[in-house]
């Protein structure tokens, strides 16, 4: 997958469970500062990510997460990972 595809699918993600505008969704914008988001909103940024990406997100890692940047490249990398099995 894409870095563009993983922006793409974690702004329309954020978007829809957050009813965040997408124009509003840019790399920089930070979650707390730029987008209202609080300490319990990280819950359910978590399992938005885990249910759209097929991959289990570590809380802690994700706890560091400021801005669209940060879950830009924390998804790139949890994707990159998450190996699918080869067909035989």
């Amino acid at each position: 997958m894409s870095l563009d595809e993983i922006i793409s699918k974690v702004n329309a993600a954020i978007a829809k469970e957050f009813e965040i505008e997408p124009e509003r969704l840019v790399p920089s914008a930070r979650l707390v500062e730029d987008l209202d988001m609080d300490s319990l909103d990280s819950v359910d940024l978590i399992a938005a990510m885990e249910k759209t990406f097929k991959v289990k997100c570590p809380e802690q890692e994700a706890r560091k997460l400021r801005t669209m940047e940060d879950i830009y490249q924390f998804v790139d990398r949890l994707a990159g990972a998450h190996v699918q099995p080869a067909s035989t």
